[in-house]
C-alpha cells in the first residue's frame, strides 16, 4: 500500500471527475450531479486508507511520492507529496466537506450545473494538493490555482454584488501571495532546493528571518484572515453561494494557519519568537473586537463570517503563545496551545460549514439573509430549528461539542503564559454566546413573523442527512477529541523540539 500513489489519487481523482462532469454533464444537469456526487464519494472513500494506514507514532512524512518536475542545473522543483499529523486531518476534512457541498447544491443550483459542480471538484483536488505538497513551488502552484475555481464560484453563482466581492477576494489573496513567492525563491536559491524539509533546515540569520516571516505573514494573514486584513471575507461570504461559503469557511481559511505552522514557524523560528507578542495581540483583537463586530450584524451570513474571524484568532493565538510558554520552560502547555489551535481548525470546519448550510436552507426558501425578515421559524421548521440549535451552541463553545475543545485548550495554555491573554481569550465564551444565541433567538423563537415564515416547509430528507452528518461530526469531536489529538501529537512534539529551535549560529537545526 505504501507504494500506491494514494495522495496523487486524492489530488487528481476529483479533478479528473470535474473534467468528466464538464465533458459529459453539460447537457444533462442530473448526470452532472450524479457524476459529481460519485466522484466526491469515491475521493472520500479513497481517504480511508490514508487514515487507517497512517502511523500515529511518528512525525515523519508518510505516503511520500517524489518525481523531478523541473530542473535548472542543480536546482530542482519536484512533484513531491507527503502528509504528517498536520496535513492528514485537513485532507480528510476537505474530502468530507466536498461530499456535503455537492449534496447541498443538488436542488438549489439551476444555472450551469455542470460548471458549478466541476468547479468544486477541481477545487477539492487543488486544496488536497496544498496540504500534501512537500515542495514549496508545488505548494505555491496549488495555492494560486485554487483561487480560480473560487473566483468563478463567487463571480458566476454569487449575489448582486458578486463582481465587487470577487475582485476584492482575488486582489487581497493574490497580493499576499506575491510576497510569499519572493520569499520562497530566495530560500530556494539559498538552499539549492525547494523541498520544504530543506527549507526547514536552512540556516538563516536574524535579518533574513524577519523579512521571510513578514512575507509569509502578509500571505497567510490575508488567507486566515487576521485583523486588519480581514475585510474581504464578509463580502465574499455574503455574495458567495452556500457551497462557496461552506468551502471558504471550512477549508480555505485553514490554509493560512496551515501556512504558519508549515512555513513561518519552522523556517523562521527566531523571527517568529520576536513577532510572537505582535501576533498574540492581533489574535486577541480578532477574538474580542471582531466578536463585538459580529454582535451588531443584521445579516446572518455576515455575522457568521465575523464569528469565523474571531474563532480563527484562537488558532493563531494557540500557535504563538507556544513561544512564551517554551521560554518559561513549559513544554507541555506549549504543546497544548498548538494542539488546541489545530483542533480549532478542524472544529471550525465542521461548525462554520454547518452554520452556512443552515443559513442557506433559510435563504433558499425566503431569499433573504437578514435577521429582521425572520422570527418564529421553530413553529414551521421544528427539525431545522433543532439542528440549528446544536450548531449555534457549538459556535458558542458549548462543552460536549467540538467548538469547546479547541478554545478550551488554547485558553488553558494561555493562562500559563499570561493571565490577561487567557482573560481576553475567554471573553469569546461570552461574546460567542451573545451573538450566536441572540441571532438564534430572533430567527427561530417567538411568534411567526410574516407570511414567508408561515409558508416555510421543514427540511427534507436530503437536508436532514447533510445536517445529521455534520451534527455527528461536531458531537464526536466534542466528546472524543483524542481521535484527532493522537494523530497530531508526534508532529506537534517534533515542531516544538526541533522546528522551533533557534537557527542563529546553528547549521541544519531541524531534520
Amino acid at each position: 500500500m505504501n507504494n500506491f500513489p494514494l495522495l496523487s489519487l486524492l489530488v487528481w481523482l476529483p479533478m479528473a471527475g470535474g473534467l468528466a462532469v464538464l465533458l459529459f454533464g453539460g447537457k444533462s444537469p442530473a448526470r452532472a450531479k450524479w457524476l459529481s456526487l460519485l466522484t466526491a464519494l469515491a475521493t472520500l472513500v479513497a481517504c480511508a486508507p490514508l487514515y487507517s494506514n497512517f502511523d500515529m507514532t511518528t512525525a515523519d512524512l508518510q505516503f511520500v511520492e517524489r518525481a523531478v518536475w523541473f530542473q535548472f542545473e542543480t536546482l530542482k522543483i519536484e512533484y513531491a507529496l507527503g502528509v504528517d499529523g498536520f496535513a492528514m486531518p485537513l485532507i480528510l476534512l476537505t474530502c468530507f466537506t466536498t461530499v456535503l457541498v455537492v449534496a447541498a447544491g443538488w436542488e438549489v443550483i439551476e444555472n450551469r450545473v455542470s460548471h458549478y459542480m466541476a468547479a468544486f471538484l477541481f477545487m477539492t483536488g487543488l486544496m488536497n494538493g496544498v496540504f500534501a505538497a512537500m515542495d514549496a513551488m508545488l505548494f505555491y502552484v496549488f495555492w494560486e490555482a485554487m483561487l480560480v475555481p473560487m473566483f468563478l464560484i463567487i463571480g458566476i453563482w454569487g449575489g448582486p454584488n458578486r463582481v465587487y466581492a470577487t475582485i476584492k477576494f482575488f486582489l487581497y489573496t493574490f497580493f499576499g501571495s506575491v510576497f510569499m513567492l519572493v520569499a520562497l525563491i530566495y530560500m530556494g536559491l539559498e538552499a539549492n532546493s525547494f523541498m520544504i524539509s530543506d527549507l526547514h533546515s536552512l540556516p538563516l540569520e536574524m535579518n533574513p528571518q524577519h523579512w521571510i516571516f513578514a512575507a509569509f505573514l502578509i500571505a497567510f494573514a490575508v488567507k486566515v484572515p487576521m485583523f486588519p486584513v480581514h475585510t474581504w471575507l464578509p463580502d465574499a461570504h455574503v455574495e458567495a453561494p452556500t457551497g462557496g461559503s461552506v468551502v471558504l469557511a471550512a477549508i480555505m481559511l485553514k490554509m493560512g494557519t496551515y501556512g504558519f505552522i508549515r512555513f513561518s514557524l519552522p523556517i523562521a523560528p527566531d523571527a517568529s519568537a520576536a513577532w510572537a507578542d505582535f501576533m498574540i495581540a492581533i489574535s486577541l483583537v480578532a477574538v474580542v473586537y471582531i466578536g463585538f463586530v459580529a454582535l451588531v450584524q443584521k445579516d446572518m451570513k455576515k455575522l457568521i463570517a465575523y464569528s469565523s474571524i474571531a474563532h480563527m484568532g484562537f488558532v493563531t493565538l494557540g500557535f504563538f503563545i507556544a513561544f512564551a510558554l517554551r521560554e518559561n520552560g513549559d513544554q507541555m502547555q506549549a504543546a497544548l496551545g498548538v494542539q488546541g489551535g489545530l483542533v480549532q481548525m478542524i472544529s471550525h470546519g465542521f461548525i462554520s460549514g454547518a452554520m452556512f448550510l443552515c443559513i442557506g436552507v433559510l435563504y433558499d426558501r425566503v431569499h433573504s439573509r437578514m435577521i429582521a425578515d425572520y422570527g418564529g421559524v421553530a413553529n414551521t421548521m421544528p427539525k431545522f430549528a433543532a439542528f440549528m440549535m446544536l450548531f449555534t451552541m457549538a459556535n458558542a463553545g458549548l462543552p460536549g461539542t467540538s467548538g469547546f475543545v479547541g478554545e478550551f485548550m488554547v485558553i488553558l495554555a494561555s493562562f500559563s503564559a499570561n493571565f490577561w491573554y487567557a482573560f481576553l481569550a475567554a471573553t469569546t465564551l461570552i461574546l460567542g454566546a451573545a451573538y450566536s444565541l441572540w441571532m438564534y433567538k430572533r430567527v427561530i423563537f417567538g411568534e411567526v413573523a410574516n407570511s414567508h415564515v408561515a409558508e416555510l416547509n421543514d427540511i427534507n430528507a436530503r437536508e436532514q442527512l447533510i445536517l445529521a452528518i455534520l451534527a455527528i461530526a461536531v458531537l464526536a469531536l466534542g466528546l472524543y477529541p483524542k481521535m484527532l489529538t493522537d494523530i497530531m501529537e508526534p508532529s506537534v512534539q517534533h515542531l516544538l523540539n526541533c522546528g522551533l529551535q533557534s537557527k542563529l549560529g546553528a547549521i541544519g537545526v531541524c531534520q
